[in-house]
């Protein structure tokens, strides 16, 4: 399965780079719009959404995230920016909404509230990574923590994992694969920004270990709530498109908590 895993991401990852380091912000939008997409789709699935409201939902998903892109980019004279206001309701949801629900481990079948949670989860994380862009090597910094988090708590939970970090959540899940996330991240923030030459206004001083801090604690409890759902849908994967993987969902459920919150903290800044 580690083989698998490794090979889909040697075929993938370079593409991504390419296009997040290359591309103009619109184009970059586009290239997102699919992964959206099927994302939505995805977590329609999980909602037990029959065929007919899964093509609508993910539908209303992809046309509100390219109106609010051409929102944010033509901002009416409003005295809030549009994006801000996304990005607040997905930082509530993220630090409020989403770890009572998890505690409580609360399930619901109300369509409604699922793809209400649904949109919450995707739209904004998808808007920010466009908007991000803007600044790709801060982007592609905080999309590699998570990478990085992901990998190590696999790869440590695997080899030593003996303690369940949420068994009714996430059995695969271990402490000791967080700590291994944990000490990876760690390393890689040495090697980046003590070690290495690597510098960005973003990231300096006290600022960067924070980041890569939150990115971390927000990325476990993106992969979490996305396992709850799972879970509550009587399923391993969200789908099957990625081999070694599952499906979209389960790539970037580490990225619907952080990238909202990563956007907003820089905006804020």
């Amino acid at each position: 399965m580690f083989v698998t895993r490794l090979l889909t991401v040697a075929l993938a990852l370079p593409l991504v780079i390419a296009a997040l380091v290359l591309l103009p912000q619109q184009l970059w939008a586009l290239v997102l719009l699919p992964v959206l997409a099927i994302a939505s789709w995805e977590w329609a699935g999980l909602a037990n959404y029959p065929p007919g409201m899964r093509v609508s939902y993910t539908g209303c998903v992809v046309l509100s995230a390219v109106a609010l892109f051409y929102l944010v980019s033509r901002p009416p004279d409003l005295p809030v920016n549009a994006d801000l206001v996304i990005y607040g309701v997905s930082c509530a949801f993220w630090l409020v909404v989403a770890p009572l629900w998890l505690a409580l481990r609360w399930t619901t079948r109300n369509r409604l509230l699922l793809a209400i949670a649904g949109w919450v989860a995707l739209v904004p994380m998808w808007l920010a990574l466009v908007q991000l862009q803007s600044t790709p090597w801060t982007l592609l910094i905080f999309l590699s923590i998570v990478w990085v988090a992901d990998t190590a708590a696999y790869l440590a939970g695997k080899r030593w994992g003996q303690h369940k970090l949420a068994p009714r959540i996430s059995p695969g899940k271990t402490w000791e694969g967080l700590a291994g996330a944990c000490a990876a991240v760690a390393i890689y923030y040495v090697v980046l920004f003590v070690a290495g030459p690597m510098r960005t206004p973003d990231l300096d001083g006290w600022w960067g270990p924070l980041v890569f801090g939150a990115i971390l604690a927000l990325s476990v409890e993106g992969d979490l709530f996305e396992s709850w759902a799972k879970r509550s849908a009587g399923v391993k994967d969200s789908g099957q498109l990625l081999p070694g993987h599952g499906g979209i969902l389960d790539r970037i459920d580490g990225l619907t908590a952080t990238m909202p919150v990563a956007a907003l903290a820089l905006f804020l800044r």
